[in-house]
Parts: structure tokens; C-alpha cells; sequence
């Protein structure tokens, strides 16, 4: 059983989520049986100092077991990947899979603004602020197999591309 994962990757406000989410209307409508995840969701917790990256990895692995054993064979993962140590963690919760991962970008105008409205708690600024910072370690870390603009693009049109890109479609 062959088992694929497209990572979706980017700064905050880049859409992963959204695309994501897009990406598995379009394949549902296709009746292609696939999952998908938004690592942040499996990662929300107050643990110990350390514990929460390894505790969302091993969320994973157990979620994914769930969704083997249900037939599915295609995942969806929105992460922002920094490192090789965080792709290996993914790796390593999916054994076996080829994975491709695909950079989403838009301009730190537009990154910004989409978390400036979505994040209006206590974080605000800090998360604001963060949307450069992550998007330069990114690019610093280079770990995309390619990478789609999604700044002004129609979401529809993005997450066909990113589904052509990787082969699904």
C-alpha cells in the first residue's frame, strides 16, 4: 500500500489551512479517499517545557494508525516545517510514506493582515510579528519540493495546482 503526504507548508497567513481544507472538497468531490490534518490542532495543549512538539508528533502517529486502518492512503498535513528535524518527525509518525512538501507564499503585507484579523486575542502582536520571522526561516530552510503563490489567487485555484504539482490529480 502505497501511502502519500503532501505537507503544506508556509508562514502564518500563508493559507495552509485554508488550502488544505479546499484541497480535501476538491479530492471528496473526486471520491478520492484521503484525511486531513492541521498539525496546530493536534498540538494545543499546556505541557511541560519540551513536551508539546513531541506530544503533537506522537498525536500524529496515533491519528494516522486510525486513518490506516480505515483505508486511507492520501494525507493532507498543514505544518509549518522549519527544520529537517521537523519533516523527519513527520516522517517518522508515517512510516513508509512518500511525502512532497509544497511552500505556500504571499507577501508579508498580505500574511500579515490575514493573521492581524484572525488572531485578535492577548497574542496579537506577537503573532504578528512572528508572520516575518517564520517566513524567513523557511526560506533559510528550503525544505519545499515547490512552492505556490497564494497571495491574490482564487483558493480554489491554489489547491488544484498544489494537487496537480504533487501528482494527486
Amino acid at each position: 500500500m502505497s501511502i502519500q503526504v503532501i505537507v503544506i507548508t508556509g508562514a502564518m497567513g500563508a493559507g495552509k489551512t485554508t488550502v488544505m481544507a479546499e484541497a480535501s472538497d476538491i479530492l471528496a468531490a473526486a471520491g478520492i479517499v484521503h484525511a486531513a490534518i492541521d498539525m496546530d490542532t493536534l498540538g494545543i495543549a499546556h505541557v511541560p517545557d519540551g513536551a508539546a512538539l513531541d506530544l503533537a508528533s506522537r498525536n500524529l502517529a496515533s491519528v494516522w494508525r486510525n486513518y490506516a486502518g480505515a483505508g486511507v492512503t492520501r494525507l493532507l498535513l498543514a505544518e509549518a516545517i522549519e527544520s529537517a528535524d521537523d519533516l523527519e518527525r513527520i516522517r517518522r509518525a508515517i512510516p513508509d510514506a512518500q511525502v512532497v512538501v509544497c511552500r505556500l507564499t504571499a507577501s508579508l503585507e498580505t500574511m500579515e493582515q490575514r493573521v492581524g484579523v484572525r488572531e485578535p486575542g492577548m497574542h496579537h502582536d506577537l503573532l504578528v510579528a512572528r508572520v516575518a520571522e517564520l517566513d524567513a526561516r523557511l526560506s533559510a530552510a528550503r525544505l519545499e519540493d515547490f512552492t505556490l503563490d497564494n497571495d491574490a489567487a482564487a483558493v480554489t485555484d491554489t489547491a488544484r495546482a498544489m494537487l496537480v504539482r504533487a501528482g494527486w490529480m
